[in-house]
């Protein structure tokens, strides 16, 4: 498995310590070849300082940081570390692991038997695998915005917003290139237009905890809501414009030419290998 991880970072400097390790340890012993890339987003504390500092423990596993300032915003981070990411698959986790990095087999494996393209966890889909909850307002406004964000853009998805996405890149990479939503509604924008592009997307139930974040603290439930729905009605001004026709076009392109080859090699591994030169002999020498 070739797979590059981004952990977009802002003010992360107490969960890095402990969340940097784990993913670590992880990569180290089920990915080859792995990488993972920090992006910190303009923080104001020594988010960049302990991520370094983890780093030590990386051993195979590449780690990179990568320095935004100032502060964009988590869909403009996530954009930076996955079109920076060098391996065919990239996945994106949140700094506080509420979803274990070790369900990344759940999204990585349906890409890498051709299946998807996009696969993202969700809470919604099966709630018994949900530990810890959110706050019940916070909570009910998710439930509220993913049904407006079905109405609005036609997503057939429960939970657009959980931070576990992964991504086939060379199919999706110019999907990324084309977003323009820097704060939270970056994830309908990224699904809806890999949606119009006729992607193959998957909503797969995945293990999550609740750990207090940046929503948390702004303590203003209403206010972050009403930013992110006006986010999507942005997104469907920018549909309605053509302004992400090139980067659906792009991708749907680069969909054909992945379907191609997989067909292609499925054909090649079907057929009956001819024998070599030496079995060839043998076969002659019993026929005589």
């Amino acid at each position: 498995m070739s797979l590059s991880v981004i952990i977009p970072a802002y003010n992360e400097a107490a969960r890095l310590g402990e969340t940097l390790p784990v993913i670590f340890d992880y990569m180290n012993s089920h990915v080859r070849g792995g990488e993972v890339i920090v992006i910190d987003d303009g923080s104001k504390d020594d988010t960049a300082r302990v991520a370094e500092a983890s780093f030590a423990g990386s051993k195979e596993t590449g780690a990179h940081l990568i320095r935004v300032e100032p502060n964009r915003g988590k869909g403009h981070a996530v954009r930076t570390g996955l079109l920076a990411a060098r391996n065919d698959i990239a996945l994106f986790t949140d700094a506080d692991l509420s979803t274990p990095i070790t369900e990344t087999p759940k999204l990585v494996r349906p890409i890498e038997r051709g299946e998807c393209d996009l696969t993202f966890g969700s809470r919604a889909l099966d709630r018994s695998l949900i530990g810890i909850h959110q706050p019940w307002r916070r909570e009910q406004g998710g439930r509220v915005f993913n049904l407006i964000v079905r109405l609005a853009t036609g997503l057939p998805f429960w939970d657009t917003q959980c931070g576990f996405k992964a991504f086939n890149m060379s199919v999706c990479r110019a999907v990324i290139e084309a977003g323009a939503i820097d704060r939270f509604g970056f994830d309908v924008e990224l699904l809806y237009v890999a949606q119009l592009a006729e992607l193959n997307l998957k909503e797969i139930p995945v293990r999550w905890d609740h750990r207090v974040g940046t929503l948390d603290t702004s303590g203003n439930y209403a206010r972050d809501s009403l930013r992110m729905i006006q986010e999507v009605k942005t997104i469907r001004q920018r549909v309605r414009r053509g302004l992400y026709d090139s980067a659906i076009a792009s991708a749907r392109t680069a969909f054909l030419v992945a379907q191609h080859e997989r067909e292609r090699e499925l054909h090649h591994s079907a057929q009956p290998h001819a024998p070599s030169d030496g079995r060839e002999r043998k076969e002659m020498a019993m026929k005589q």
